[in-house]
């Protein structure tokens, strides 16, 4: 692994990058993923932080929106799939150079809901459709928990020790707070409705592992952000902003059925 500047990253290191998971979102592996990697590449070298990266990727999302805010929607496109390969980026080299931090690990999550939050704003604003777009964000806003909660308790689920919360403190610790503020409650409802229906199931714990299936996983992980900002930026490409507004919709519709499919595994 380079310590130094100059030096060239090794193959270890860069097979180091890669987070383990049990499913994974097929456009970050065949284009994002790649393209990140040799962002890498010509990073860890220079020694850059993982936290600037993620401050890049959010400045890159941040002019997005603005761009689509005033109708360039190929600039917004094109500025959204930057984004992305620096949002896949800056983990990758975080693991990469073994400089994991709790503070990118907050900082990411937040400045990925504060450039969607202006990404459906300059939405609202282009298409004429406030509420629509609102309702899309709220919609998406939990896709995105469900994908990130529904991982969580398949680990947990079958025996994976969850991933530990380190203490924060400073500017991590601030962050800390606003994650719990954010998203703590989300997570929190998820887990509850899961628990829920569970408990209506009278689910053995063989029936539990048949609820948390990778089948679903693998689904759901595919709504994740990078394949939403691909989608955005192909609406935006076609002049069609307004039709991504009913594919976040139709994410979340999606969960329907597969908590169905779900709960009828797990009743059999």
């Amino acid at each position: 692994m380079p310590s130094t500047i100059g030096e060239m990253p090794s193959s270890t290191s860069l097979s180091a990058s890669r987070k383990p998971r049990p499913s994974y979102e097929l456009l970050c592996e065949l284009v994002f993923r790649p393209l990140a990697q040799l962002v890498v590449r010509m990073l860890l070298p220079l020694g850059v932080s993982p936290p600037a990266v993620v401050l890049a990727a959010t400045a890159t999302g941040l002019a997005a929106a603005g761009e689509l805010w005033h109708g360039d929607l190929i600039g917004a496109a094109i500025l959204l799939q930057l984004k992305t390969v620096l949002d896949n980026a800056d983990g990758q080299l975080a693991r990469a150079s073994g400089r994991v931090s709790v503070l990118g690990r907050y900082l990411d999550s937040e400045s990925d809901l504060l450039i969607n939050t202006a990404l459906f704003a300059a939405l609202a604003h282009v298409t004429g459709r406030p509420v629509l777009a609102g309702v899309s964000f709220v919609v998406l806003t939990l896709v995105l928990g469900i994908d990130f909660n529904l991982e969580r308790l398949y680990r947990r689920e079958n025996g994976e020790s969850p991933e530990a919360r380190p203490a924060a403190s400073g500017l991590a610790g601030v962050l800390a707070r606003i994650y719990d503020v954010v998203y703590g409650p989300q997570d929190r409802l998820v887990e509850w409705f899961v628990e829920m229906r569970l408990r209506r199931l009278r689910a053995t714990p063989a029936a539990r592992r048949v609820y948390h299936d990778r089948a679903t996983l693998q689904i759901v992980v595919n709504f994740g952000l990078s394949t939403q900002l691909a989608a955005l930026g192909a609406c935006l490409a076609l002049g069609q902003p307004g039709t991504y507004l009913w594919i976040a919709l139709g994410c979340g519709a999606a969960l329907l059925p597969l908590e169905i499919r779900r709960e009828l595994r797990a009743r059999t």
